[in-house]
């Protein structure tokens, strides 16, 4: 499956999620929800991926952890919140930096339409 395709599976099933839960809802619950909806349609999904900070020659653990991690290459951080800011956005690149992935997804589930709640960043 080509990244084209994954990202419109992806983007799917957030929407299909969120028609069917609404907003509202802690973010645990969508994240799990992505999750099993995203691995059954035979996706290599991982969720809650611990990302070591390298600093020179040390490496520090410090409990940054990627929500969902598709097919070791796109990250996808959920939020539930009232708007999506700058930190939001840093905290995707962060990532998608410190792991080396080309692509990333902002998906805030707290929003009417799922589709205004989806921001796409590449690397």
């Amino acid at each position: 499956m080509n990244t084209y395709s994954i990202t419109q599976e992806v983007i799917g099933k957030a929407i299909q999620i969120h028609q069917y839960l609404g907003p509202g809802l802690l973010e645990s619950t969508y994240k799990e929800c992505l999750f099993y909806e995203l691995s059954q349609s035979g996706l290599a999904v991982e969720k809650e991926v611990p990302l070591p900070v390298i600093y020179k020659e040390v490496k520090l653990d410090h409990g940054y952890r990627i929500d969902l991690l598709v097919e070791n290459n796109i990250v996808l951080e959920l939020k539930t919140v009232e708007q999506l800011n700058e930190v939001h956005q840093a905290q995707v690149l962060t990532y998608m930096k410190l792991g080396g992935f080309p692509l990333g997804y902002l998906l805030n589930f707290n929003v009417a339409l799922m589709k205004n709640g989806v921001r796409r960043f590449k690397m």
